[in-house]
């Protein structure tokens, strides 16, 4: 797993990490409010609730932590669900919405995939706004993504009270707890059932374009689905390179959802501020397959989809609960952030 650290990695080590590291651009930062209190949001099923209650717990017992925080993707990956261990969650978890998009530690290593480690100070040269705001308690902060399935289902942060090495055996253990967090939030949606599982019905961005289309069960209707799809990006004045990738994305998971379902499926196309998410839902798939998995042989039946829409988009991600499959892609302009990263780390 790639990570990113802040500008002032201790010194003996830089002779080692030069040639595993690199450098790259990062936009404009913004705030970071300690309790990122934004809309407060409904809150996620029963179960998901105590997985989150557990996995605060787990997070609290890291040695050297003096509050954790927990984020889940939603909304096509364009909004985050956030709570944390200082918030009242004995009886019920308090979850706040944020805007994915703000550039802080968490909301980047659930976009990216990428952790972010550092000292207060190190991070300071990445994250002013959001370093300015700690208390003098925090002394380094590690964000991790939550992976499951092979993409990113959410995101934590520890803070710590205490300086921390960072060192490979400990970059290996966080990496090592989000993915076991993951393993567990996807045994949990796949015993939920969503009270409405209509796409039409999700909350939408002020001032972003929506539109909804249904799919028959019929290999036939995926070219209609693609149509309309097309027709709308190009009255969404959509660059042509984009809409190519997004009909290519859209054409394998809707064709995967009636493939392996007895339905047909339904598509939602959002446009907010220059990104676009596609999310196509079934109501009876049961499967979905780590795209790293997948052998390049051109016979293989299962995941080609998944690994070509892993390869085309900027991110995706899927939710399997007790109905069925939502699996959605995001579209965006390019960019990477300023820091060093390394390679991924070895799996456990």
């Amino acid at each position: 797993m790639p990570v990113m650290t802040g500008a002032g990695v201790v010194r003996k080590q830089e002779a080692q990490d030069d040639e595993r590291f690199g450098s790259s651009s990062h936009g404009p930062l913004r705030p970071y409010p300690d309790e990122m209190a934004h809309t407060v949001a409904s809150r996620p099923v029963p179960d998901v609730e105590t997985w989150a209650r557990s996995a605060l717990a787990q997070l609290g017992h890291v040695p050297g932590v003096h509050r954790a925080g927990l984020a889940l993707a939603e909304g096509g990956g364009r909004r985050l669900l956030f709570t944390a261990s200082d918030r009242s969650n004995e009886h019920s978890v308090e979850w706040c919405e944020v805007d994915a998009y703000e550039d802080v530690p968490l909301n980047h290593a659930v976009r990216t995939g990428e952790a972010v480690v550092g000292s207060l100070d190190d991070l300071a040269y990445l994250y002013r706004a959001f370093a300015d705001r700690q208390t003098l308690k925090t002394h380094a902060l590690a964000s991790f993504p939550i992976v499951a399935a092979g993409h990113v289902q959410g995101g934590y942060v520890l803070f710590f009270d205490t300086p921390q090495r960072f060192d490979q055996p400990q970059l290996t253990e966080l990496e090592d707890l989000g993915a076991r967090l993951g393993v567990d939030l996807r045994r949990v949606q796949r015993a939920t059932t969503h009270a409405s599982r209509s796409l039409q019905a999700e909350p939408m961005p002020d001032g972003a374009h929506a539109v909804s289309y249904s799919v028959a069960a019929d290999l036939r209707a995926v070219a209609q689905a693609r149509h309309f799809v097309l027709r709308t990006l190009a009255a969404w004045g959509i660059e042509e390179d984009t809409a190519d990738n997004a009909i290519l994305c859209l054409s394998e998971l809707v064709t995967n959802a009636i493939i392996h379902t007895d339905a047909g499926c339904e598509i939602r196309v959002v446009l907010d501020r220059d990104v676009l998410t596609t999310t196509v839902r079934d109501g009876g798939s049961t499967v979905v397959v780590d795209p790293r998995n997948v052998t390049v042989d051109p016979l293989a039946e299962h995941g080609r989809g998944l690994q070509l829409v892993d390869a085309v988009s900027t991110r995706w991600g899927s939710e399997l609960d007790a109905v069925g499959m939502t699996v959605w892609f995001v579209l965006e302009p390019a960019s990477t952030p300023v820091g060093r990263s390394i390679p991924q780390l070895p799996s456990m």
